[in-house]
């Protein structure tokens, strides 16, 4: 069966054609119109070629690199954003390890003069101790510290005295790195250890804490010093 269809098209000739008859208005652009947009930084266009440099290239290959790391850890989408980022705070976060480092140099080489010090410190009081045992007239010297009225120094020389006395006697063996307390244990007579833990801790007081004393002080610790020297003498 065969059908037949009819389709009857637009007639163009019954469409009206409108004109525009309105006048037209020139605008006409004048030099003082374009120097807005030429004193705008905005508009201008003007691209500076520079020589490149080897820093520019490393600049190039380290943000490629670090975009590369970015775009695997945070996904491609953000990673030009934390990139970004991270060149903005690179410049602290450089700072502030740097200013780390620079206190830690200097702590450390603080603490090293103050060990040297510390050391070498106790390496002269030793042996200017080993010296006057050893060397000197403990006698003479104790007798020119008192005419100088430097009793705090007597107390010192006569210390450094009955550990002579007492190294001589056997009853100690005297060596520069012990301390009082050790020779307190070495000393085997029992009569001997009171009087001696007395004269140290007045020693230690006297020399050691910077304690000055008088004529009349003096006086008072000599007599705990000669009597523990009768004691080592004639015991």
């Amino acid at each position: 069966m065969l059908f037949v269809f009819q389709i009857h098209g637009q007639d163009d000739s019954s469409a009206e054609i409108q004109y525009d008859n309105s006048s037209l208005t020139i605008q006409k652009i004048e030099a003082a119109d374009l120097e807005a947009y030429q004193n705008d930084p905005d508009f201008n266009y003007e691209i500076l070629k520079t020589d490149a440099t080897w820093w520019n290239d490393f600049k190039t290959w380290a943000g490629n690199l670090l975009l590369q790391f970015f775009e695997w850890l945070f996904g491609v989408e953000k990673a030009a954003g934390f990139l970004l980022s991270f060149f903005k705070w690179i410049p602290y976060i450089l700072l502030g390890v740097l200013i780390f480092i620079l206190i830690k140099f200097f702590l450390n080489i603080n603490a090293t003069g103050m060990q040297r010090a510390k050391n070498n410190q106790g390496l002269v009081s030793l042996s200017e101790e080993e010296h006057i045992i050893k060397n000197e007239d403990i006698q003479q010297l104790i007798k020119k510290a008192l005419e100088g009225q430097n009793y705090r120094l007597a107390v010192r020389y006569y210390y450094l005295y009955i550990l002579q006395l007492m190294s001589e006697q056997e009853l100690i063996a005297w060596e520069p790195q012990k301390t009082n307390d050790d020779y307190l244990k070495e000393i085997k007579r029992q009569e001997l250890k009171l009087p001696f833990g007395k004269i140290t801790r007045l020693y230690t007081y006297i020399w050691y804490g910077n304690f000055d004393i008088d004529e009349i002080g003096y006086k008072r610790a000599e007599t705990f010093f000669s009597s523990l020297q009768k004691l080592v003498r004639h015991g």
